[in-house]
């Protein structure tokens, strides 16, 4: 459930609002809902007789991760957010699991062979899984090897979110005003967005850079071995790059020509009412584009010029846009290929979609009854 570090960093650009504050408004509604995807993941699964054997399990899972991201999100580091909550969730499981087990099936379940994602034929992990679910130990050195990267992970961007660490990473930041733009608001005035801003050191790509350098280092990766994946990785994400690109390029367009405020002081005309429809808005905006970061990008500055015009919260606002964004990831078609080709069902993404838009729609409904509350005295106090 990742609605936080990069989706959220270019919220912040967009719309010019603190960051530390979009993210701790994300972290005051997401996990509200994470709490129970575990059990929902469940119901699509199993149904009703594998909530009534796992429900301890999906619980934990659910209950840590939404606690880990709401504490990570309001006071540690946004972009380490999805990332201990994933590492805590998964830790706790494994420990409950220790002391705690569903109960076996009434009728026994056939042997299957592990399921080979894609095309492959030969997988050195999952036959060390395998063996290890069969009786046989993994050895402690794989077990520290594939943790590493997450370690590291944790390592870098931790410590770069450090003040006095960010400080002195952001004097490499270069601001130029980009050249061919001559554009005033209805102050006579230029907007602050005609400066670029280029945070070599301070943005999360670069850092993930650093740990991925790392974490090749420690994993023992040939150098020529590392920049080939890193090659065949820009080669597999080169459209999505293209069209993450082209909807930022559309976004300053959109809000440099008026048209932004012009939407926004439409939709600022259902007044109150604009609480329950903002995270609809990003739902719409990521399942059409696959991705979050696109959506805020699209519609962030939308959210907080309707925000101001019908009177409530812009943080609020411009939150529950990728808040409601996340909500339909599982319904983007880009989405849905690329997890259809990640387990072998290529060509069944249709299957897919009937599966889960039911739970996207009543999911991201539940998110627009909660930002509503959120922007009436019930909920309010959730608002930084």
């Amino acid at each position: 459930f990742g609605a936080i570090a990069i989706p959220i960093t270019t919220l912040a650009q967009v719309t010019g609002l603190p960051k530390h504050d979009l993210s701790a408004m994300v972290g005051r509604q997401c996990p509200l809902i994470a709490v129970v995807l575990p059990l929902i993941l469940i119901v699509i699964v199993d149904g009703r007789r594998g909530v009534r054997e796992a429900w301890p399990a999906a619980l934990t899972a659910g209950a840590v991760f939404a606690a880990v991201q709401f504490a990570a999100s309001n006071y540690i580091s946004p972009e380490l957010t999805d990332i201990l909550a994933s590492l805590s969730s998964a830790a706790c499981l494994m420990g409950l699991l220790r002391v705690w087990s569903p109960r076996p099936p009434a009728t026994p379940v056939a042997a299957r062979r592990p399921a080979i994602a894609g095309a492959a034929e030969h997988d050195a992990a999952l036959e060390r899984r395998v063996r290890a679910d069969e009786g046989e130990p993994m050895p402690r050195a794989d077990l520290i090897a594939a943790f590493a990267p997450y370690a590291i992970i944790i390592v870098v961007l931790g410590a770069c979110s450090l003040h006095g660490i960010a400080s002195q990473l952001e004097t490499a930041t270069s601001k130029f005003d980009w050249p061919g733009l001559h554009v005033l608001n209805a102050a006579g005035k230029a907007p602050a967005s005609l400066v670029f801003k280029l945070n070599w050191l301070t943005a999360a790509g670069t850092q993930l850079l650093v740990a991925g350098i790392l974490a090749a280092a420690v994993l023992r990766v040939a150098p020529a071995r590392a920049l080939a994946v890193y090659v065949r990785t820009l080669r597999l994400l080169l459209w999505p790059i293209v069209t993450v690109c082209a909807v930022l390029a559309l976004a300053y367009v959109m809000n440099l020509s008026g048209q932004t405020i012009t939407l926004g002081m439409w939709a600022a005309g259902a007044g109150g009412l604009f609480a329950f429809l903002s995270p609809l808005i990003g739902w719409f905006g990521t399942a059409v584009t696959g991705s979050d970061t696109s959506s805020n990008s699209l519609f962030g500055a939308l959210q907080v010029a309707a925000a101001r015009h019908a009177h409530l919260s812009p943080v609020l606002m411009a939150a529950a846009n990728s808040s409601g964004g996340v909500l339909a990831k599982m319904v983007s078609p880009q989405n849905l290929a690329i997890g259809a080709a990640a387990v072998g069902l290529g060509g069944r993404e249709g299957d897919i979609f009937r599966q889960v838009i039911g739970w996207s729609l009543v999911l991201v409904l539940a998110m627009a009854a909660i930002v509503l509350l959120q922007s009436t005295s019930v909920l309010s106090w959730m608002v930084p």
